[in-house]
């Protein structure tokens, strides 16, 4: 049982709740002003232009001699690369944008809380950047090459450049999301929602469950589908001995007070 005499590390720390609206308001303006002053640099370098072909740059490498995506749309050549500056100016200053909703939120959190809460947003951003970079420097290129081999030679490939930044962004956020395995899992274990015992043996499920959500939100073809199942995989494995970790490090005094009693 925890001390019914100790004090509690938040007791005289509320804030009338204009207050708290004002300091959201403040939060919400400097994280915007980040994501502008980011775009706006690279609105003058390199440039919209540019980081489009960047985007492309896996395509293109795999079509035919002389082949070029299209734009079917009037203003499309100005929307889609006006989308990819400001995704990519969000992305860059995401850090920025997470400390501010880390400022906002971390004092009402009792420490034990911060010692669970910090860790896992800076893993879960960390493990959203390399899904998207593993989805774009290895999926693509794979991809790409496999289904530009099934092509008939009758037929010149031409890609939509809207089409592209859809498919993009789709692949982009299942890799992502797929990548935060291991939040989830130790969000879920952490919370007590499930056991450690239960998530192993859910293991052979979850290799079922891995291989339906690729083939679900990736093409059908056999390379993405394996791309994105094969690290969940992984990932729910070390989302599982992650969750030990947090668990016997992040627990509260009162919880640390029972263990030590049932002892």
């Amino acid at each position: 049982m925890a001390d019914p005499n100790k004090e509690d590390e938040l007791a005289g720390t509320e804030q009338p709740f204009v207050a708290h609206l004002v300091e959201l308001r403040d939060r919400l303006i400097k994280a915007l002003i980040a994501v502008g002053a980011v775009a706006a640099v690279l609105a003058i370098w390199p440039g919209p232009g540019a980081l489009y072909d960047l985007l492309a740059a896996p395509l293109t490498a795999t079509l035919p001699k002389g082949a070029t995506l299209i734009a079917t749309s009037v203003i499309s050549p100005f929307v889609v690369p006006l989308k990819i500056l400001l995704m990519s100016a969000f992305m860059i200053a995401l850090p920025v944008v997470l400390y501010q909703v880390w400022a906002f939120v971390a004092p009402g959190l009792y420490s034990h809380e911060k010692k669970l809460m910090l860790p896992l947003v800076i893993s879960s951003t960390l493990l959203f950047f390399v899904g998207v970079a593993f989805c774009y420097f290895f999926v693509f290129g794979q991809v790409f090459t496999f289904i530009q081999s099934f092509a008939p030679k009758s037929i010149t490939a031409a890609p939509d450049i809207e089409a592209y930044l859809s498919f993009v962004l789709t692949m982009f956020l299942a890799f992502g999301l797929a990548f935060e395995v291991p939040i989830v899992v130790v969000v879920l274990a952490r919370l007590g929602m499930v056991s450690i015992d239960k998530l192993k043996s859910f293991r052979s499920y979850f290799i079922v469950l891995a291989f339906i959500v690729a083939a679900v939100v990736t093409p059908p073809d056999v390379v993405s589908q394996l791309a994105l199942a094969i690290p969940m995989i992984i990932l729910y494995e070390v989302g599982i001995w992650a969750a030990q970790v947090f668990i016997k490090h992040t627990k509260a005094p009162d919880e640390e007070g029972a263990a030590a009693t049932d002892a």
